[in-house]
């Protein structure tokens, strides 16, 4: 530390040690939008692998890991699991989880997460970035989330939008392609707004999506 050095007259150095024993609260949407099929998986079985991943790795590094899996109504729950145990228990509670072709309540959501976790956690929200359920479901409270946690937002990105953006050729090729950007388009459009409220975002193809969340994880953590 040179400033202090500087003052003391001898070699001061800092130490730094990541911090342990933080909340981890991984919130899993089984709503509609959780059946689309991205690659050859759900979005949800994609989510419940970068859960795993991600409480893996956080477990390692000595956080606490809570689960929350919803749509209109609460479908799997762990809470206050040892960090031996955690790993089992989030498998036990996702292996029956399927996506529920409803809309997601995103206040019930909300008001779960704030009542379980009084104190400051790191909250990691698996969804769409479908624009109507973030505009009309997830902004209005957003505020309440993000004025007591850090709130990261985790969306499995389809590779194959981008493909149809790019092609060209006949003219269903052509329409194709519009129709894709305006697809990716209203995608930045979301993000952005996302963004402009804190929240931070991990939107990767679903080959890198559980390691692109634990990386998020880590550099957080650092």
């Amino acid at each position: 530390d040179w400033r202090a050095t500087a003052r003391r007259g001898d070699v001061v150095v800092r130490n730094w040690r990541p911090e342990r024993d933080r909340r981890l609260v991984c919130v899993l949407d089984t709503g509609r939008t959780s059946a689309a099929r991205v690659g050859d998986m759900p979005r949800l079985d994609a989510a419940m692998d970068a859960c795993l991943l991600l409480a893996a790795v956080a477990a390692r590094a000595g956080d606490r890991i809570d689960l929350l899996a919803a749509d209109s109504v609460v479908r799997a729950s762990v809470e206050g699991a040892s960090r031996n145990e955690v790993l089992p228990e989030l498998v036990q509670a996702m292996a029956p989880l399927e996506p529920a072709l409803v809309e997601s309540d995103a206040q019930l959501i909300a008001a779960e997460v704030l009542r379980r976790e009084r104190k400051r956690a790191l909250v990691v929200l698996f969804t769409s970035l479908d624009a109507e359920p973030i505009e009309q479901g997830l902004l209005p409270v957003l505020g309440t989330l993000t004025s007591r946690h850090t709130v990261v937002l985790a969306a499995v990105g389809d590779p194959r939008v981008a493909e149809l953006a790019a092609r060209r050729g006949d003219t269903a090729a052509v329409y194709d392609a519009a129709a894709a950007e305006r697809a990716l388009a209203e995608r930045r459009r979301v993000m952005s707004l996302l963004r402009r409220r804190g929240v931070l975002l991990v939107d990767a193809p679903a080959d890198t999506f559980a390691s692109s969340v634990a990386d998020e994880y880590l550099a957080l953590k650092a």
